[in-house]
């Protein structure tokens, strides 16, 4: 129980305070206090099931401790599931916002076996998103709908549309460099933000299919890191856009549990949180071609 309060109490002094020093965090807790904004956290594994979205038994998994608690704390009431059922075009409407930590097509039972989305459901997801809702995706949701079996359509899944981008291929994990190029984006200002780039220990995706609407807001530096997966110029590694009405965020970060209990990378998504559910605003400025020109090429 100490380390959790010294981890919230952590965030709060920390990467917390520049939302509430800038008013950010303020006025959206102020705004949701009456009704919290809810959030789906969607872990569903159809595919490989990562360690910090895996349950042993009934308990939550590790990040989804984390979302829901720093949630619950900054005005969000998350609701973490593995259960595909609750994008049916019945209870679609009950969601705020949804957070993604997926992987493989989760119209299928794969590999946790938890109930898929149906056609319906998959349907019913998108158009929310389209019509205003709130996504964030975290790492692997960059591994998830539209590029397995049959639905390998690439740039021309609806999914990998509405998300910008899609997984390639990792090589291993390492400390790799992040520059940071939009600093005002929500949660960066005493977090990540505070330096014009940081480095961190992670498990780095190659990402392909990224549209020229990318407001780009940490930049992959590919030089020096080990692994042919990153033999390639720099390239977008969280970004954020709109899909329709709907604000669209995605980071590559998110694989290991020291990231998820990093309060630079809690501040990170709260801001997130808040700017997908329109609580705050951000400059959303196509700036791809600008700060990674070469993005498009990839490891031979």
């Amino acid at each position: 129980m100490s380390r959790n309060v010294n981890r919230r109490e952590l965030l709060l002094a920390g990467a917390g305070a520049a939302w509430l020093g800038s008013g950010v965090l303020s006025r959206a807790v102020g705004a949701s206090a009456k009704a919290p904004k809810k959030i789906l956290y969607f872990t569903k594994s159809s595919g490989f099931q990562h360690s910090v979205i895996t349950r042993q038994g009934e308990a939550l998994a590790h990040s989804e401790k984390i979302l829901t608690e720093i949630g619950k704390e900054h005005g969000f009431d998350v609701v973490a599931s593995k259960d595909g059922r609750l994008f049916e075009p019945d209870k679609i409407g009950e969601w705020d916002g949804f957070v993604f930590c997926t992987t493989g097509d989760v119209t299928t039972p794969g590999t946790d076996k938890t109930p898929p989305l149906s056609a319906d459901g998959e349907k019913a997801f998108l158009d929310a998103i389209r019509k205003g809702k709130g996504f964030v995706g975290m790492h692997c949701a960059a591994d998830t709908f539209g590029h397995f079996g049959a639905r390998n359509k690439g740039a021309e899944d609806p999914y990998i549309r509405m998300i910008g981008g899609e997984f390639v291929s990792h090589g291993p994990q390492q400390v790799a460099t992040l520059e940071v190029v939009d600093p005002k984006f929500p949660g960066l200002a005493d977090g990540f933000g505070k330096a014009s780039s940081f480095k961190i220990n992670d498990e780095w995706y190659s990402l392909k299919n990224l549209p020229e609407d990318l407001h780009v807001i940490l930049v992959q530096k590919t030089a020096g890191m080990e692994g042919k997966d990153y033999q390639r110029p720099d390239y977008p590694a969280t970004w954020a856009r709109k899909y329709g009405d709907g604000r669209v965020f995605y980071t590559s970060m998110g694989h290991r549990e020291d990231v998820w209990t990093n309060p630079n990378y809690q501040s990170l998504l709260l801001g997130a949180l808040a700017w997908s559910t329109g609580l705050a605003d951000a400059d959303l400025t196509p700036n791809i071609k600008q700060v990674t020109p070469e993005y498009a090429k990839l490891p031979a």
